[in-house]
C-alpha cells in the first residue's frame, strides 16, 4: 500500500521538532543547573568575610579559604568530561550535583579553620559541572550554533552575581550559618528539576570501544596547551577576582559588605551572563578574532587596575605640591564591568576553538582546558592574598594578572596572529 506524500514529510518534520523542543529544554534546564553550582562554588567569597574576621585569618589564609572548592572543581573537571563522553550528561550531572547536597548542609556547622578546608573541598565537586554540561549541550544544537549554546551554558557563571546578591542578605538577616543550609536546600531542587527536564540521545555518546588513554591523545596537541592559557586568565582570572572583589571593595574602600557585594557583582553579572554574546561572536567572527581583541581590552583595564593610591610631593616655584593619584570607586567599578565583559567573550571564544578543533573529543579537551582555569581560580586568590600580605599592596593582585595577560598576547601573537587576519572578511 503506497504511503501519502504527508505523511512521509510530517514524520521528519515532528522529529525535527521534537528534537527542537529536547535540545531547548536541555539548554535551559542545564543553564540553571549550572548558576546554582557556580552559586555555591563560589559561597565562601561572601560568608569568608565574616569568618574571616571570626577565625582572625590572614590574607593568605582568606585566599586560601576562599579557593580551596575551587581546588576539587578543577581537579574533577578531566574525568567528569571524559565519563560525559562515555556516560551522557544526564545522568553524571544529576549523581554530581546530589553529592554536593551533605556537604553544603554540613558547612553550617563548621567552627574551626581545617573543618572549612575539608568540606569546602566536597563542596567543590560542584565547580566541576561545567566540563560536563559544556560537552552535554554542545552536541545538542548543529556545529554552526555550538559557540552560541556554550555560550548560553555558560552564562551560568553568573552565579556568582547571583551569590553576591543573595548570601549578603542571609548573612545581614540570620547570621553566616543560615547560607549553606539555604544554598542545600537550592541545590536539591535543582537536582529534581534536571532530572524531570534534561534528556539523552544515545548517538551522543563515545563508542564504548574507545578507552580512556584514545580520548586523553588529543592532549599532546600544543594548541590545548595554548587554549589552557588563554582560560586561565578568561576564567581562572574570573573566578580569582570574583573571589576577591568583595574583601576587596570592603578593605579599599571602607564599604559595608551589602555594598560591597553589590559593586562586586557588576564584574560578575556581565562575566556570566553575556557568555552568550561571546558565543554568537565567535561563530561570526570566530575565535581567534574574538579572543585577540578580549586579551587587548584585557591588558588595558589591567593596566589601569594596577596603579595602587598614591600620594606624592614634587618641588614647585611655589614651593612643595601634594599631589593624589588613584581609582575613586565608580572608575574601579566601571573598568571592573568592562574587564568582565571582555571576560564573558573571552570564555565563549576559547570553547569555540574547542568545538572547532575537536568535535568529537570536546567532553575531554574541555575538561582539561576547564582544569586549567579552574587551577588558576585556584592559584589566584591565594597569590592575591601572599602578594598583600608581602607589600601591603591590595591592587598588587591586578599587577600580577597584568602579567599573565602579556604572555597570553605574546603566545597568541606568534602562533595566530601573524598567520591570519583579524580585522576584515577573512578573520572568521
Amino acid at each position: 500500500m503506497a504511503v501519502p506524500v504527508s505523511a512521509t514529510v510530517a514524520a521528519p518534520q515532528r522529529a525535527a521538532a521534537t528534537r527542537n523542543r529536547q535540545a531547548l529544554s536541555v539548554l535551559v534546564v542545564s543553564t540553571l543547573a549550572f548558576t546554582v553550582c557556580f552559586m555555591v562554588w563560589m559561597m565562601f567569597g561572601v560568608i569568608g568575610i565574616p569568618l574571616k574576621k571570626t577565625l582572625g585569618l590572614s590574607a593568605t589564609e582568606f585566599g586560601l579559604l576562599t579557593a580551596t572548592p575551587v581546588l576539587t572543581g578543577s581537579l574533577v573537571r578531566v574525568p567528569l568530561g571524559i565519563w560525559t563522553d562515555r556516560f551522557g550528561g544526564r545522568i553524571v550531572m544529576t549523581v554530581l550535583m546530589a553529592l554536593t547536597v551533605p556537604a553544603i548542609f554540613l558547612m553550617a556547622y563548621a567552627t574551626q579553620f581545617w573543618q572549612f578546608i575539608v568540606i569546602g573541598l566536597f563542596v567543590g565537586l560542584a565547580g566541576g559541572s561545567f566540563s560536563v554540561g559544556t560537552p552535554y549541550v554542545a552536541r545538542w544544537f548543529p556545529k554552526n550554533r555550538q559557540g552560541f549554546a556554550m555560550g548560553v551554558y555558560g552564562a551560568g557563571n553568573s552565579g556568582a552575581a547571583v551569590n553576591k546578591f543573595i548570601a549578603p542578605a542571609i548573612v545581614v538577616a540570620a547570621g553566616w550559618t543560615m547560607v549553606p543550609q539555604v544554598y542545600a536546600a537550592v541545590m536539591l531542587g535543582t537536582v529534581i528539576l534536571f532530572w524531570l527536564f534534561s534528556h539523552s540521545d544515545p548517538s551522543h555518546l563515545v563508542s564504548s570501544n574507545v578507552t580512556f588513554a584514545d580520548q586523553l591523545k588529543a592532549l599532546k596537541d600544543p594548541k590545548v596547551l595554548k587554549y589552557c592559557q588563554y582560560y586561565s586568565i578568561v576564567f581562572g582570572g574570573y573566578v580569582g577576582l570574583a573571589l576577591w572583589m568583595v574583601q576587596y571593595y570592603v578593605g579599599e574602600y571602607g564599604l559595608d559588605i551589602r555594598v560591597a557585594a553589590l559593586l562586586a557583582a557588576c564584574f560578575s553579572l556581565p562575566g556570566g551572563v553575556l557568555r552568550a554574546i561571546g558565543g554568537w561572536l565567535s561563530d561570526k567572527y570566530g575565535a581567534h578574532s574574538v579572543t585577540w581583541w578580549v586579551m587587548w581590552v584585557s591588558w588595558i583595564c589591567l593596566f589601569l587596575l594596577s596603579y595602587p593610591q598614591t600620594d606624592f610631593t614634587i618641588q614647585t616655584v611655589n614651593g612643595p605640591a601634594t599631589f593624589h593619584v588613584g581609582l575613586n570607586v565608580y572608575t574601579f567599578t566601571a573598568l571592573m564591568a568592562v574587564l568582565g565583559v571582555a571576560w564573558a567573550f573571552g570564555k565563549a571564544s576559547v570553547f569555540k576553538y574547542i568545538a572547532d578543533d575537536y568535535p568529537r573529543n570536546i567532553g575531554a579537551i574541555s575538561g582539561i582546558v576547564g582544569l586549567a582555569g579552574g587551577l588558576g581560580g585556584f592559584l589566584l586568590p591565594i597569590l592575591f592574598g601572599a602578594l598583600m600580605d608581602l607589600t601591603g599592596v591590595r591592587s598588587s593582585a591586578f599587577m600580577l594578572l597584568y602579567g599573565v595577560v602579556w604572555v597570553s598576547l605574546i603566545w597568541m601573537y606568534f602562533t595566530e596572529v601573524r598567520q591570519r587576519a583579524v580585522l576584515g572578511p577573512q578573520a572568521a
